[in-house]
């Protein structure tokens, strides 16, 4: 599995003073997606609906509004 390409600008196009440091999205080589956020697990887990649940090897991340919509022109529809 490898990266193949970033979805949306980078860091530093949204913002990022040092430009390495923030939320990311990308597109991996078998066509599942690679998220850099904010780890909110413990925070969150209490709050998700009840049709709705995690793996013990699976994490809640929070990446920021704007990371996302950025992204979203590069988001297949399929």
């Amino acid at each position: 599995m490898k990266i193949v390409r970033r979805l949306g600008v980078p860091p530093r196009a949204r913002g990022s003073l040092s430009g390495q440091n923030c939320p990311d999205l990308f597109e991996l080589s078998d066509g599942n997606f690679a998220v850099i956020g904010t780890e909110a697990t413990a925070a969150l887990d209490k709050e998700l609906p009840p049709d709705a649940s995690r793996a013990d090897y699976e994490r809640i991340v929070v990446v920021s509004r704007e990371t996302l919509i950025r992204a979203k022109a590069d988001i297949p529809d399929a």
